[in-house]
């Protein structure tokens, strides 16, 4: 099968991604391998269409300028513009237009506009600590604006601020892997596979044969330790313990915007042009997480995890 090599990878990579977009994705790259192509004009036609998409502005007011970064669709650490054509959002590109934003003496406040259901974890937390550590140089406001989920969130949560529109949704806090065992159905069709390698691990996690305890545990192991690194890169941008986001935020579950306020997930519900409308009135200081009321926050979201989901009442007295 043309291609495999690039499928293997993408199950062996860990993801923080929903469920569901990693399936369409592994479709995509299935119909590649069986020869389906797009066109040299579909190509161009994609690319445009991303270009108008994802066109990054500045919206120049009261003598600054705020700088308007899109995150659309599904993030890679590296990645070109054909891929980003095709729904995918590179970390590395991403991280240089933050960069410049920040450097930009012209630009006072910095808006990420995301739509995102996650990606692969590869320089997610590098980016999501130089949005965290830039916090006091600019206001850095992220907007949920239709899903920041799992990867996206972990990016979202390092912000001065973190806005959900209406109806958008937050969440999804996880990692997972894949691993795909062939080796049933190529018994069926007297196909044999030897694996000729040198290093006791080398070929570990093959699709040629069931995966055994020891490499089953080896590619768990992996998920725990980017599952750790994301709860605690979230309790830090949201001012709560690594135990408040594991128990509190979701447990995997993305969570409609009202939720994801009274969760302690989201500071408040807005849409983008409000958010920007905001941004444009006499700058305030950036309204990052002070260390005075992380207790309050505490407290109140272990309040919260011993309450069934509140009624309107009870939202209303919330608010």
């Amino acid at each position: 099968m043309m291609y495999e090599h690039i499928i293997q990878a993408v199950q062996a990579l860990p993801w923080a991604i929903l469920p569901e977009k990693l399936a369409v994705i592994r479709e995509i790259l299935a119909l590649r391998a069986n020869g389906q192509r797009l066109t040299p004009e579909e190509i161009r036609a994609e690319l445009e269409a991303a270009r108008a998409q994802r066109g990054e502005r500045q919206i120049v007011t009261g003598g600054t300028a705020i700088a308007v970064i899109p995150v659309v669709g599904t993030l890679i650490p590296r990645g070109n513009m054909l891929m980003e054509a095709s729904g995918a959002v590179s970390v590395q590109q991403l991280t240089a237009r933050f960069r410049a934003a920040l450097n930009d003496p012209e630009v006072g406040s910095i808006v990420l506009d995301v739509d995102s259901p996650g990606g692969q974890v590869g320089g997610i937390e590098e980016l999501a600590t130089e949005i965290y550590q830039a916090r006091g140089q600019k206001s850095i406001v992220a907007v949920a604006n239709g899903l920041a989920a799992s990867a996206a969130y972990w990016l979202t949560s390092a912000a001065s601020e973190l806005v959900v529109t209406p109806s958008g949704e937050v969440g999804s806090i996880g990692v997972f892997a894949i691993h795909e065992d062939y080796s049933a159905m190529l018994d069926k069709v007297g196909v044999k596979v030897s694996l000729i390698s040198a290093g006791k691990y080398k070929t570990e996690g093959n699709p040629f044969e069931p995966l055994g305890e020891e490499a089953q545990a080896a590619v768990q192991g992996m998920v725990n330790d980017y599952y750790d690194m994301f709860t605690r890169a979230v309790a830090r941008g949201r001012g709560v313990s690594q135990a408040d986001v594991i128990a509190g935020f979701g447990e995997g579950r993305v969570v409609m915007a009202e939720q994801a306020v009274r969760l302690g997930m989201a500071d408040r519900v807005a849409t983008i042009d409000e958010v920007i409308g905001g941004l444009q009135k006499p700058p305030q200081p950036p309204r990052g997480r002070r260390a005075d009321d992380s207790e309050d926050r505490v407290r109140r979201l272990r309040a919260l995890s011993r309450q069934p989901s509140p009624n309107p009442s009870q939202r209303e007295g919330d608010r």
